[in-house]
């Protein structure tokens, strides 16, 4: 396939899959599995908002992120 499809391609699916984490996240949320989920997805997400040039999202997925692990280390 040509460079820019396949990229795309790969693309999509990591948006799918930092998706499905986060919507899956709360209901395990109260467990270290669930912390960690929120923790993939919102990172995946965030790659995402990097390349749009969202920066406000990338800003609040950062400090989400942090959260959850601050919660799932404390």
């Amino acid at each position: 396939l040509h460079l820019s499809i396949r990229r795309q391609r790969q693309m999509c699916i990591r948006d799918r899959i930092g998706t499905a984490c986060l919507c899956l996240a709360p209901f395990t949320i109260d467990t270290p599995e669930g912390k960690a989920m929120a923790m993939v997805g919102l990172m995946l997400l965030t790659l995402q908002a990097i390349e749009k040039k969202c920066y406000n999202l990338v800003t609040l997925n950062t400090i989400g992120f942090i959260g959850y692990g601050y919660a799932l280390y404390f």
